[in-house]
């Protein structure tokens, strides 16, 4: 599920986004909760929201391909395997974006890349720990550091042609303390 929580001030701020991936044991019932949670941001640089957008899952015969092709995105060019692979992976006829500091297009991301590198602040995902997906929806979950700090990454992205045409994101810190469980993050 792609979320917007309200009333929300324990987790971090009055409204998150979030992303909640629920498992459903033999008896229909919630076994397990994963989830990755960051501030809503009303203004964003694409003018989209972090939740707007198409919603319908199609192309049901091709959710493995788009599947293998999000993962492949990641590998390449978030964990920079192969960077070069950007517009193997991303079209440059539209590409709709709604990270809060990211425009829409592709020449946007590559800006965003500048930017950050120019800082010395830019992200760095380290591994891939599950990939779901339903036709042309596929949300990759990976780990990295951004900040100094530990963060898990939740992609969701919409595939059109095999391409990414569409990216919705949450970026949030692993915390370390004070939790209420042994779980972790990532035990997929």
């Amino acid at each position: 599920m792609h979320n917007i929580w309200r009333n929300a001030k324990p987790f971090g701020a009055d409204e998150m986004v979030s992303f909640d991936i629920i498992r459903i044991d033999e008896n229909v019932k919630v076994a397990e909760h994963w989830d990755a949670m960051t501030a809503l941001r009303k203004k964003t640089a694409s003018g989209r929201s972090q939740t707007d957008g198409p919603t319908k899952a199609k192309d049901f015969d091709k959710t493995e391909a788009n599947k293998a092709r999000a993962r492949a995105l990641v590998e390449d060019v978030l964990i920079g395997k192969n960077p070069n692979n950007l517009t193997k992976h991303i079209s440059s006829k539209m590409y709709h974006q709604h990270n809060t500091d990211i425009k829409d297009g592709l020449n946007s991301i590559v800006e965003a890349v500048k930017y950050l590198q120019s800082k010395n602040n830019m992200f760095q995902y380290t591994k891939i720990h599950k990939v779901l997906g339903e036709g042309n929806f596929v949300l990759t979950i990976s780990e990295g550091k951004w900040n100094k700090k530990k963060q898990v990454f939740y992609d969701l992205f919409r595939i059109e042609n095999d391409q990414a045409v569409e990216h919705w994101d949450v970026i949030q810190e692993i915390p370390t303390k004070g939790l209420a469980n042994n779980n972790g993050m990532f035990g997929f």
